[in-house]
């Protein structure tokens, strides 16, 4: 149950109780939404109230890095300095650390969690066929993720850890990514490769049976009987780790259904693409009872600070009305300053209606959630945010004002 902060609308104490009462908070949603920087600002947010915080991206783009003052991250979680948020007069009473997800580092390091001992983990590591099954899955984005995630968490380093995920066309592989390997070497795939001879080390022909006889005949004469040795040993060598991987894909899962310990946050914009994406999220995680029900949606316009002009009848923000009545005032041509007013007016009739589609798009999502939905709202800046100072605007919209230093 949320607490009401004084002064901050509903959205906005609500995710406030998430960051200071929550382990784990994953923004989800569909490629060019603000994910990056969404997770980013609320990782800024956490550390200022005092939690030792973790934000993990797979933004190919890096601009996670660079927005908080990095030059690049790696697999390794970086601090980022004290002095990143002094120079813009916030004292955080936590810390904040980012890291950008190494696929093929993270499934070795799986690989090294689950083994029963040092022998079993070499053969693997070593072993051909498992250079190219980890080569196809670590390119499995969501799957790694939710690994990383889970050993961020049980690392006791972290109060908060905010995982931007990355683009997904299907949104349930995030959420169905934990049991995907468990999956495939369950113990009946197992079996069929190595019966009858589990107890040998070399297999080769042997393995030419009923009923995968065929199967074996076909890759035998393409690869040659060492493709079956190395098939064999490592369906070997893996079925020492079925039950790791097993009891590890279950705490996965046990993990994001807890609503104790971790949100999921849908990120989306007004457009009825994303909107359509979010709306399908949310169905996902209310079938898979996961913790839900927080929409942000960025890049909302808004008129809510503009004026109808009497004279016009068009819209004007008051700083650009100034501008209009002073600065144009130093062209030469009335006509030209004409024009200009004219063309502005126009420009700003055509943001008013977005933000009227806008407001409709974000009424007809907050109606489909239902009431216990929150659904919180960041408006469209006037450039993209690349710098700490923009995180920090992104805060003030999702936090309410910071309290700055002296």
């Amino acid at each position: 149950m949320s607490t009401k902060h004084q002064g901050l609308t509903e959205a906005q104490s609500v995710l406030k109780d998430v960051i200071r009462n929550r382990g784990l908070l994953i923004c989800v949603g569909s490629g060019g939404v603000g994910k990056t920087t969404t997770a980013a600002s609320i990782g800024i947010q956490a550390a200022i109230e005092g939690r030792r915080v973790c934000v993990v991206t797979i933004d190919p783009a890096r601009r996670l890095a660079n927005s908080l003052g990095l030059e690049a991250l790696g697999n390794d979680e970086r601090q980022i300095p004290l002095s990143k948020f002094t120079e813009f007069g916030v004292e955080p009473k936590g810390t904040l650390h980012a890291m950008m997800l190494d696929t093929q580092t993270t499934f070795n390091e799986l690989i090294r969690d689950v083994s029963p001992d040092d022998e079993t983990r070499e053969r693997i590591l070593k072993n051909r066929v498992y250079m190219h099954l980890s080569d196809t899955l670590s390119a499995s984005h969501d799957y790694m993720a939710s690994e990383k995630l889970y050993d961020l968490h049980n690392s006791g380093r972290y109060d908060l850890v905010v995982l931007d995920t990355p683009p997904m066309k299907n949104a349930i592989d995030f959420l169905e990514a934990s049991g995907r390997l468990s999956r495939f070497l369950d113990d009946r795939i197992v079996g069929w490769f190595l019966k009858p001879h589990e107890g040998e080390r070399r297999f080769g022909l042997s393995l030419l049976q009923a009923p995968g006889a065929l199967v074996y005949k076909l890759l035998g004469n393409v690869f040659g009987s060492d493709f079956l040795d190395e098939i064999a040993e490592f369906f070997l060598a893996f079925k020492d780790l079925l039950a790791g991987f097993k009891d590890r894909a279950d705490a996965v899962s046990a993990l994001l259904r807890d609503p104790a310990l971790t949100k999921f946050v849908i990120v989306c914009t007004p457009q009825s693409t994303s909107m359509e994406e979010a709306r399908y999220f949310h169905r996902q995680l209310e079938e898979r009872r996961m913790p839900g029900g927080y929409f942000i949606v960025n890049c909302v316009g808004r008129y809510g600070s503009c004026k109808r002009d009497p004279e016009t009848n068009h819209y004007l923000v008051e700083s650009d009305r100034a501008f209009m009545r002073t600065e144009l005032t130093d062209h030469a041509s009335p006509k030209k300053i004409r024009t200009f007013t004219q063309r502005l007016e126009a420009h700003f009739d055509r943001s008013v209606a977005m933000a009227r589609d806008d407001e409709h798009a974000i009424a007809g999502l907050r109606g489909f959630a239902g009431s216990r939905a929150v659904v919180a709202t960041i408006p469209r800046m006037p450039e993209d945010i690349y710098d700490f100072d923009g995180l920090l605007a992104i805060d003030r919209h999702l936090f309410g004002d910071l309290e700055l230093t002296a």
